[in-house]
């Protein structure tokens, strides 16, 4: 049997390295729980504090699915440096996303080979829109028009800019935008 005085040392050296490393504080806009796509386990984006993070909502069967892949690679090159992608797949536009999140995941991972964090299926504009895209949309007086809309927010959750679907994860401003607020 340990004596008392020894328990709190132990349970302070036992504490997870997950609760040793964890924000000090969350930005109330990361302040939100999304289900994660592949297995439905809710998921507080608070985990992203500290983070440079690019919200994206995204479609299966769009003219910019393609984008998955410069979305995957822009996450492998700049994810050292604290850049998370976030993707939510919508259908909110032309039906674009019509699956179950059993098929929008495969279709992900096997299709494009995305690694970056995906939540289950929502809506990213009008009255049914999430949370975070209806204060997306409200910080930036613009909410998506159509699939693969843009969000950059900087490492203190404070939006630094939008980019609508044509601006894609190659693009010159884009990547010069989330190299700025890496560097900062």
């Amino acid at each position: 049997m340990l004596p008392a005085l020894l328990l709190p040392v132990l349970l302070t050296v036992a504490a997870p390295a997950s609760a040793q490393s964890a924000p000090a504080s969350c930005p109330s806009l990361l302040d939100q729980r999304f289900n994660r796509l592949q297995d439905d386990a809710p998921q507080h984006l608070c985990q992203y504090a500290g983070k440079v993070v690019l919200v994206v909502n995204t479609a299966s069967y769009c003219g910019y699915t393609g984008q998955y892949e410069g979305l995957e690679s822009l996450y492998a090159k700049y994810q050292p440096k604290g850049l998370v992608v976030l993707g939510f797949p919508s259908n909110d536009f032309g039906n674009q996303e019509p699956g179950d999140s059993k098929q929008i995941a495969d279709f992900c991972f096997n299709t494009y080979g995305v690694k970056f964090p995906m939540f289950a299926k929502t809506s990213v504009t009008g009255k049914e829109a999430n949370p975070l895209h209806a204060e997306l949309a409200k910080i930036t007086g613009t909410a998506p028009k159509w699939n693969f809309y843009k969000y950059l927010i900087d490492r203190s959750g404070k939006v630094v800019g939008s980019y609508p679907s044509r601006v894609g994860p190659n693009d010159a401003r884009l990547v010069g935008d989330i190299e700025r607020v890496l560097a900062r």
